[in-house]
């Protein structure tokens, strides 16, 4: 597997919300003003954004980092305004994510039929293919990102 490849495992973030508390921190990061969007924001990329950092690729170093994402009217991440929610504990992993985040593309946010801007969670997920599952990734396995 390639170093590209490597697996850089990406959801959105209410997509891989099992419990209460994920759940709740979720249902806080859509923040639209005072209006509850009807339809939530869609990823729309189909490869991945983020790079694995080469060092720790080859120490098959892993970890998860949550962004914090504002999407505007049209679905585009504001560079400006994205920030690391929940750091992996590599500053490497978080910078990766950081510099991912720039690529990706959303359909809109949606109120009554009208885009809107919106303040998403978006976990994103570095696995090596040969490390051990990380706690947790029991999720990760149900979807088939984690063999």
């Amino acid at each position: 597997m390639t170093l590209a490849a490597g697996l850089a495992l990406v959801t959105l973030g209410a997509a891989a919300c099992t419990d209460t508390d994920s759940r709740q921190k979720m249902a806080q990061a859509f923040r639209t003003g005072t209006s509850q969007p009807d339809e939530l924001p869609k990823v729309l990329n189909t490869d991945v954004p983020f790079r694995y950092p080469a060092p720790l690729y080859a120490r098959r170093i892993q970890g998860n980092v949550t962004l914090r994402l504002y999407l505007d009217r049209d679905g585009r991440v504001q560079p400006d305004s994205t920030r690391v929610e929940e750091p992996s504990g590599y500053p490497a992993l978080d910078s990766a994510a950081l510099r991912g985040a720039t690529e990706l593309r959303f359909v809109p946010a949606r109120l009554r039929g009208d885009p809107l801007p919106a303040t998403v969670l978006f976990p994103v997920y570095f696995r090596h293919p040969e490390a051990r599952p990380l706690p947790g990734d029991t999720i990760l396995n149900k979807r088939g990102f984690v063999k």
